[in-house]
């Protein structure tokens, strides 16, 4: 897995940050990690720091001043890589809700099936979602399907934040003018993907809900991808 970069966002990660990191190294010796803390008041970026020591020249560490949301968190980190050689770049949560050893999948995806955008997906082959409530399972599978109808994607977990991209796509993606800061920021880059005709690949991956810490989904999120998808797949055909 040379060549390769995994992306984790965090804020007040502290009970997982270590144990994600060293679960990411043991799956190759030459994957590499970029955790963008957005100055976590449990002090996750010191931990990170102090990780530093053990994994120099393979675990980076960016501080954003305050909480600014996921998708802005990654695109620091998008541009943060494209200044690096990376060909490979994942974006993974800090949660263990995406197991390290997917990361394999998901880059042969792309290395050796020809996927510009490899994407773990829970809905591809039926629902693989471990300790979700049912009432959350229902409300992410319907998202799903709801943004497949209204933008034309032929994706079944467009919601998925377990991703990888070759450099190209994130080269020729316009960075500065993704929109979306919450959930819809997934939907968005995968619409970008899609409209830019890259080659999109689903993989089967099982999502297993965190077991640490406190989940960030909240209403406003979920009420941005609602209405922003309307929004996003309108302008794409103004632009038409």
């Amino acid at each position: 897995m040379q060549d390769t970069v995994v992306i984790i966002p965090t804020y007040n990660e502290i009970e997982n940050i270590e144990a994600i990191i060293r679960a990411v190294f043991s799956q190759s010796d030459n994957i590499h990690v970029l955790v963008v803390d957005d100055n976590s008041p449990d002090l996750t970026a010191l931990k990170v720091k102090e990780l530093q020591e053990e994994f120099p020249n393979r675990l980076f560490l960016e501080i954003r001043k305050e909480k600014a949301g996921l998708g802005t968190a990654y695109i620091h980190g998008f541009y943060w890589c494209l200044e690096k050689s990376y060909q490979y770049i994942f974006e993974m949560d800090a949660d263990f809700s995406h197991n390290p050893k997917d990361l394999i999948k998901l880059y042969n995806a792309c290395k050796n099936d020809g996927a510009d955008l490899a994407i773990g997906s829970r809905y591809v082959k039926g629902v693989n979602v471990v300790n979700w409530p049912m009432a959350r399972v229902l409300m992410s599978y319907l998202a799903s399907k709801y943004v497949r109808i209204i933008t034309g994607m032929r994706i079944h977990d467009t919601t998925a934040g377990f991703v990888c991209y070759k450099r190209q796509v994130l080269e020729t993606i316009d960075l500065s003018k993704i929109k979306f800061i919450g959930y819809a920021f997934q939907i968005e880059m995968k619409f970008k993907t899609y409209l830019k005709q890259f080659k999109i690949i689903e993989v089967p991956v099982i999502f297993t809900d965190r077991t640490k810490g406190e989940s960030k989904l909240s209403s406003g999120i979920i009420s941005e991808a609602v209405f922003g998808v309307i929004s996003m797949k309108l302008k794409s055909l103004f632009k038409k």
